[in-house]
C-alpha cells in the first residue's frame, strides 16, 4: 500500500478549504482597499508618465546626445559611446523608436524604485546578522519564483496597466541591489573602520563617508544585475499592459510575425548591451579610483 493511501481525501479537502479561504480573503481585501491602493501608487504612475513623455516627445537627436553624454561620463570610452549611438540610430531606422523610449523609461523608473527600496534594506542587513538571516530566505524565494507568478497578486490588486507592471518588475529585479549592497558594506576593510572610529566618526558618518563609498563598485554590480533583470521582464510585463518593445514581441508570438519579433527582440538586446557596458565601465572606473586612493 502506498503511503498516499494512508491519507484519504481528508487532506485534499482541507487544502481545498484553505485555498478557498485565502482566495476569498484576497478578493475581499481587493474589493475593499483596491481604490486606496490605486491612489497610493499614483505618484509612481505620474513619475512613469513624466519620464515616458520626456523621452518620447523630446527630439531624437537630443535624446541620442543625452544618452551619449551619460555613456561618456560613466565609461570614458569612445567605443561604448559610438556603439550606443549606432544602436539607437539602427533602432530609429527600423521604426522602433517610440517603443524603445517607453521601454527605457520603464527600466529607468524600475531601477530608481529598486534603489530607493533596496539600498536601505541592504544597509540594514549589513548592520545586523539577524536581519540578514531573516531577509536572505525571502530573497531566495524572490529569485527562484517564476516571473509569471509575480503578475498574479499585482493584477488582482491593481488591475491591468503600467503601474502593476512596474511593481511586478521591481519585485523581480530588486534582490541583486539588496544582496550586493549588503555584501559590499560587509567587505569594507576593518582597519579603515577602526581608523574612522579613532577619529571619532559617528555610525552614520562612518557609513556615509567610508563604507558606502568603498562599497560603491559592488553596489554598481547589483545595479547592473537589476537593470538586466528588468529588461528580462519586458516581454512578460507586456502581458498586463506595459507598453514598449515587449508588446510587439508578444504580438509576434501570438500572430507568428517572425520579422517583428526578431527586430524588437534585437532592440531589447541592444538596449541591454548599452546598459550593461555603461554600468560595468562605471563600476570598473570606481574600482580603479578607489585602488589609487587607498593603494
Amino acid at each position: 500500500m502506498s503511503w498516499l493511501d494512508a491519507f484519504p481525501a481528508l487532506g485534499a479537502e482541507q487544502l481545498s478549504a484553505l485555498r478557498r479561504g485565502v482566495d476569498g480573503a484576497f478578493r475581499a481585501f481587493t474589493r475593499e482597499h483596491g481604490d486606496t491602493l490605486e491612489r497610493l501608487f499614483e505618484p509612481l504612475r505620474d513619475f512613469l508618465l513624466l519620464s515616458e513623455r520626456l523621452l518620447t516627445q523630446t527630439p531624437w537627436p537630443i535624446v541620442i546626445g543625452g544618452i551619449a553624454l551619460v555613456a561618456w561620463l560613466a565609461s570614458r570610452s569612445w567605443k561604448i559611446v559610438a556603439g550606443s549611438v549606432l544602436t539607437l540610430l539602427l533602432i530609429g531606422y527600423f521604426g522602433m523608436w517610440d517603443d524603445t523610449m517607453k521601454t527605457i523609461s520603464m527600466i529607468f523608473v524600475c531601477t530608481v524604485v529598486a534603489l530607493l527600496l533596496g539600498l536601505p534594506i541592504g544597509i540594514a542587513m549589513s548592520r545586523s546578522d539577524r536581519m540578514q538571516r531573516l531577509v536572505n530566505p525571502v530573497l531566495d524565494v524572490m529569485q527562484t519564483m517564476p516571473s509569471f507568478v509575480y503578475l498574479i497578486p499585482v493584477v488582482m490588486l491593481l488591475g491591468i496597466g503600467r503601474v502593476p507592471g512596474v511593481i511586478a518588475v521591481v519585485i523581480y529585479a530588486i534582490p541583486p541591489v539588496i544582496r550586493f549592497t549588503n555584501l559590499g558594506i560587509r567587505l569594507v576593510d576593518k582597519d579603515l573602520l577602526e581608523a574612522a572610529d579613532a577619529f571619532g566618526s559617528s555610525i552614520w558618518q562612518k557609513m556615509r563617508q567610508v563604507q558606502l563609498p568603498l562599497a560603491l563598485p559592488t553596489i554598481m554590480a547589483g545595479v547592473n544585475q537589476t537593470i538586466m533583470l528588468s529588461l528580462a521582464m519586458v516581454v512578460i510585463a507586456s502581458m498586463i499592459g506595459v507598453q514598449g518593445l515587449g508588446q510587439p514581441v508578444l504580438r509576434a508570438i501570438t500572430n507568428q510575425y517572425f520579422t517583428m519579433g526578431l527586430l524588437n527582440g534585437l532592440a531589447i538586446v541592444g538596449i541591454a548591451i548599452i546598459f550593461d557596458r555603461v554600468s560595468q565601465a562605471y563600476g570598473k572606473r570606481l574600482q580603479k579610483h578607489l585602488e589609487v586612493v587607498h593603494g
